[in-house]
């Protein structure tokens, strides 16, 4: 079974300055960022799965359904047409319809799957951690300062970056690298704000160390964190041989626990960071060459996607405690860097549920503003400067990614037939399982529902039994799969009634008898984490979300792997092992966005089946509220993820082409044949990876 939710623990008593009276310019800007702007909308709260009382199905209905306005936190919602928007600035009446976004796409001749960025959410985002940590700091008359900052292994694309930068001058973010490359990049992006703080994580070799050292000659805020004791000896070396007073920092591992999916991430057994024998090893070794004023950051990795608020308090205590003994001792310290792990909700259960948080972002920042000022008041120590680096909580809503339906399998597609007359006899009379199950499927009653979908599992188990040594034909066969699912199609409608008292096999027929709809994106590339550590993303059609959608199905990508499926869904109290989708007629357009995906899928994403890179859209609102298109970045042609593999499309059209002349050469084509042969290779060599609209040569 799924994990269940739990509700919210109580967390720890702060102290009252936590909800002080705040003044007058503060307290709007705290009651909307504490409000997540959910109460922007001031949604309607239908019951969950029922229509409207007259009977019609309204958008309420379907946000209800699929948590939009929960999850959305004021970013999404559903409009009049009944299509998802996007409101990047959680203003009313400026937003961006995702339907006609995707036909903006169409008409420029890009298909889906397609990821959409939205600029002025990430800037939002940006905005409501930096205006938070200042309402935590002046509630609580913080004497320290606050730096967010960016890593950006969480998603690498330049424009993301370039977006965290630019918005990062005013607000006073950095950015933290844990590559050489990752390194390169980032210094080129910052010439322009050489006093931007840049964290330096990850294991260095010489290479690295020096052009650290270097970065710091030339006058740049720069900070490498040791990973061991060897780094701080090359780091001591470098700066000696260039005349550099470096700032140094130190990852220490906590002995908290971690919690949540990565809860083994962090303490005594992290992959990164040093043991207190070894941080005070650090110490020693710069007091003795008269550097301790060197060591200026102390680091910590407490997890990713934290989702219980007591495992921050604790960790940001045990930090803090370490930090002042530090301090006491004669160490330079003037950073704490919590590290990353804020969380986002992703179902929008706001509880400690390892997808969700059970802690607002306001909540978040007072509790660490407060735990560290507490401790260094109580050992009389200089509050110090606070660094997070919660990348996942930074950009994971920006972006969203639409992709449509290509068919469906549905197991109610064939319905049993009207009479069994006319079936093959064997031995002069019908099977016996075949009699039973027809039988079944005329005196279903709502008093025998679970005994009788016992009897329709024995009967069909007893149907293979026979078709496996040959006494049922293929005839048979059919007629008894109907036969089945139709019996457990109208014992599952009956169970409804049940309510409490259904019992667990019957409330698994949603899931038994759900279809399948067959999407056109890859998993592997797109939305690895499902694959990979059984993420959990919203998932939701973006249009006709004004009518009631009357499926139930799981998502299958165009990959050949069992693997490319998504079968867990967004839930009020659960994970659901289905989504309610529209019907789906063969032809049309029926488009499913999945959300708040913009952290790490687009780096994680592999080449499985030479699926590549989808095309990106970064979507920007005008002054008036107008959506427009900022940038578009075509996804990868199958020339690109050819030659990812080392193949050379080149050459590939060139034996093709040898080959049409042998073929030429027997008559087996004619050369108007070969010519048309090479234009739709070469066509499609230039295409998108992704399956497109059927069109004709002449229209390509």
């Amino acid at each position: 079974m799924a994990p269940t939710k739990t509700p919210d623990a109580p967390s720890p008593t702060l102290t009252p300055t936590l909800t002080p009276t705040l003044t007058p310019t503060l307290a709007p800007l705290v009651a909307a960022i504490r409000g997540s702007a959910v109460a922007v909308t001031e949604p309607s709260k239908p019951k969950s799965g029922q229509a409207s009382l007259d009977g019609r199905w309204t958008i309420d209905d379907s946000a209800e359904i699929y948590q939009t306005r929960l999850w959305g936190k004021g970013f999404f919602d559903i409009n009049a047409k009944g299509h998802v928007v996007v409101r990047p600035t959680r203003v009313l009446g400026h937003e961006i319809d995702l339907f006609e976004v995707v036909n903006g796409m169409r008409e420029r001749g890009l298909n889906t799957p397609v990821l959409l960025h939205f600029s002025d959410l990430l800037e939002r985002r940006m905005r409501d951690m930096r205006e938070a940590f200042n309402a935590a700091i002046a509630e609580n008359n913080y004497r320290g300062s606050y730096f967010g900052v960016y890593p950006i292994k969480v998603n690498q694309q330049r424009r993301v970056v370039e977006e965290v930068r630019r918005n990062g001058v005013e607000l006073g973010f950095g950015l933290e690298v844990g590559s050489k490359p990752e390194l390169l990049a980032v210094m080129g992006l910052t010439t322009d704000s050489p006093d931007r703080l840049i964290i330096c994580n990850g294991f260095k070799e010489e290479k690295y160390i020096e052009f650290v050292t270097l970065a710091a000659k030339l006058g740049r805020n720069i900070i490498p964190v040791i990973e061991n004791i060897g780094e701080l000896k090359l780091i001591v070396e470098y700066a000696k041989r260039l005349g550099v007073r470096p700032k140094i920092g130190v990852r220490m591992n906590l002995a908290t626990p971690g919690a949540g999916r990565w809860r083994h991430s962090s303490g005594v057994k992290a992959k990164f960071g040093l043991s207190l024998t070894e941080v005070l090893e650090t110490l020693n070794y710069l007091k003795e060459r008269d550097m301790a004023d060197c060591l200026q950051l102390l680091h910590c990795h407490m997890g990713s996607q934290i989702h219980d608020i007591r495992q921050v308090n604790a960790g940001v205590n045990e930090l803090t405690r370490i930090y002042v003994e530090l301090v006491k001792m004669g160490a330079g310290l003037k950073y704490l860097d919590v590290g990353g792990g804020m969380g986002i909700d992703y179902d929008g259960s706001q509880t400690a549920f390892e997808f969700s948080t059970n802690y607002s972002l306001q909540e978040y920042a007072s509790s660490v503003v407060y735990k560290a000022m507490s401790v260094c008041d109580e050992e009389g120590v200089e509050h110090p400067i606070i660094v997070t680096e919660s990348g996942r909580a930074m950009v994971a809503q920006q972006s969203v990614l639409i992709f449509d339906v290509l068919g469906t399998n549905r197991p109610d597609r064939s319905p049993p037939p009207a009479s069994l007359a006319g079936l093959p006899l064997v031995d002069g009379e019908l099977p016996r399982p075949l009699i039973d199950l027809w039988e079944l499927h005329q005196s279903i009653s709502e008093r025998r529902l679970l005994e009788q979908y016992h009897d329709a599992l024995e009967a069909r188990e007893e149907a293979m039994r026979l078709f496996s040594v040959g006494y049922l034909t293929l005839e048979h066969r059919a007629v008894i799969d109907q036969l089945f699912w139709s019996i457990s199609a109208r014992i599952r409608d009956k169970s409804k009634d049940m309510g409490a008292h259904m019992p667990e096999e019957l409330a698994d027929l949603d899931s038994t008898l759900s279809d399948m709809y067959f999407c056109n994106l890859s998993i592997f590339q797109s939305l690895p984490d499902i694959w990979a550590i059984n993420q959990l993303f919203p998932i939701m059609p973006i249009h006709r979300l004004d009518e009631r959608p009357t499926r139930k199905a799981t998502l299958a990508d165009i990959t050949c792997d069992s693997d490319g499926k998504i079968d867990r869904f967004v839930d009020d109290h659960d994970i659901k092992k289905f989504v309610e989708l529209h019907e789906y007629e063969e032809g049309s357009t029926y488009l499913i966005g999945a959300f708040l995906v913009g952290a790490y899928q687009e780096t994680l994403g592999d080449l499985h089946n030479l699926f590549g890179d989808t095309h990106v859209a970064h979507i920007k609102l005008d002054e008036n509220g107008q959506w427009w298109v900022d940038e578009i970045v075509e996804g990868d042609s199958i020339t690109e993820v050819l030659k990812y593999v080392q193949f050379d499309a080149t050459q590939l059209g060139a034996e093709i082409r040898r080959e049409c002349e042998r073929a030429v050469r027997k008559k087996q084509l004619t050369p108007k044949e070969s010519k048309l042969f090479m234009k739709i290779y070469e066509t499609g060599l230039a295409g998108y990876t992704y399956l497109e609209p059927t069109r004709t040569i002449s229209e390509s």
